[in-house]
C-alpha cells in the first residue's frame, strides 16, 4: 500500500535572514509535553521520512520543516546553499518555531545534512534544543586521521553524481524507480521509493514536466561545502545531550559515514549507537529501530517515560 501523508494541523512560514522561506508543519499530538523538530539529508525531503515519523505522532508534538531549497520550500539565493548559511538558518528557525506554537522542551532530530549543520550550530553558534539525536552525519575527520581521505573520496564520488544526476520527469514513479535501481536504496521499506520521490519533485506549469525541488548542482554545492568544514568536536563542545545514532560500520561494505561516525564517537567521547544491518539511509530502511534508539535516548534524559 502506499504511503498516504496525513494533512498537518498547522502550515506557517518562517523568513530567514536573506529573505528566504521556510515552511513549517506541526504534525502529531501538540497536547504532548516534548516537541520534535525533525529536517532530512541532502537532495531529501522531510515528507519522505514519513515511515519513520509516523511512528511518534500519537506520542509527540511533531515539528518538520525542509531546509533552503528543498521540499516544500519556494527557491531562494543559490549563492547561500551551503553549511554556513544552514546554520546561520537555525538561528532563525528554531526560536521561530517556539514564538508560532509556544515553549517546551525541544529535541532536533535530525539526518545527515541537517544533522551536520545542527553540530555546526551548536557548537559554533550557540545551543538551542533541549537535546540532539543525530542520525548518521557526514563527518570529515581531521587532516591525519586515517579515514580522511575515504570519506573526501566519497564526497567528490557525491559531487560528481550530483551534477550528472537526472532532474526532470514525465512521471514521479520515473524517479521511484530510478531509486530502487540503486544499490544504496534497496533495503528502504515498501512505498518508501514512491513516497520520497513525490517529496522531491514539484510539477512545472506550462510543460507538466516534474522537476527535482533541489537541482543537482545546488545539490553538488553542498557536498563540496561539507568538505571545507573542519568540524570534529568533542562530545563536550555541545550544551546539552547529543545522541549520534548511525549506520552500520561493521557490515561487508559499510556506508563511509558509518565508518566516520564510530571514528568520531571513538575518539571524542560522544554518545553512539549504530543500527546493525543498516545504511545511510537507516530511518527508510530501518523506521522501527531507529525510533527504538530514539526513544532509548530520550527515555534516558526524562524526555519521555515508556520504550517500545
Amino acid at each position: 500500500m502506499p504511503f498516504i501523508l496525513p494533512t498537518p494541523h498547522t502550515i506557517f512560514d518562517i523568513t530567514l535572514e536573506d529573505g528566504a522561506i521556510i515552511r513549517v508543519r506541526q504534525h502529531g499530538n501538540p497536547l504532548q509535553a516534548v516537541r520534535l523538530v525533525l529536517s532530512h539529508g541532502s537532495g531529501f525531503a522531510i515528507d519522505g521520512y514519513y515511515p519513520f515519523w509516523q511512528r511518534l505522532l500519537e506520542q509527540f508534538d511533531v515539528v518538520l520543516f525542509d531546509q533552503r531549497n528543498h521540499g516544500w520550500n519556494p527557491p531562494s539565493d543559490p549563492s547561500r546553499h551551503h553549511y554556513v548559511q544552514l546554520a546561520r538558518d537555525l538561528e532563525v528557525i528554531a526560536p521561530g518555531i517556539t514564538v508560532r506554537l509556544g515553549a517546551k522542551p525541544s529535541v532536533g532530530v535530525f539526518h545527515s545534512m541537517s544533522a551536520r549543520a545542527a553540530i555546526k550550530h551548536a557548537v559554533e553558534g550557540g545551543w538551542c534544543w533541549t537535546a540532539l539525536a543525530l542520525f548518521d552525519p557526514p563527518h570529515i575527520p581531521p587532516a591525519g586521521h586515517p579515514i580522511r581521505d575515504l570519506m573526501r573520496q566519497h564526497g567528490q564520488r557525491l559531487i560528481a553524481w550530483a551534477q550528472n544526476r537526472r532532474e526532470r520527469f514525465t512521471d514521479p514513479s520515473e524517479l521511484a524507480a530510478q531509486f530502487r535501481s540503486l544499490r544504496v536504496h534497496q533495503q528502504w521499506v515498501a512505498g518508501a521509493h514512491e513516497l520520497m520521490a513525490r517529496a522531491l519533485l514539484r510539477q512545472e506549469e506550462g510543460t507538466g514536466d516534474w522537476v527535482l525541488v533541489c537541482p543537482g548542482a545546488l545539490e553538488a554545492q553542498m557536498y563540496e561545502s561539507n568538505l571545507a568544514q573542519h568540524l570534529w568536536p568533542h562530545a563536550t563542545a555541545f550544551g546539552g545531550p547529543v545522541k549520534l545514532i548511525g549506520a552500520d560500520p561493521t557490515v561487508a561494505h559499510p556506508g563511509i559515514p558509518a565508518l566516520a561516525n564510530k571514528a568520531l564517537a571513538d575518539t571524542n567521547g560522544w554518545c553512539y549507537a549504530f543500527i546493525p544491518g543498516s545504511g545511510h539511509m537507516l530511518q527508510l530502511e530501518q523506521p522501527e529501530a531507529c525510533c527504538r534508539a530514539l526513544r532509548s535516548f530520550l527515555t534516558e534524559h526524562r524526555l519521555i517515560f515508556v520504550t517500545e
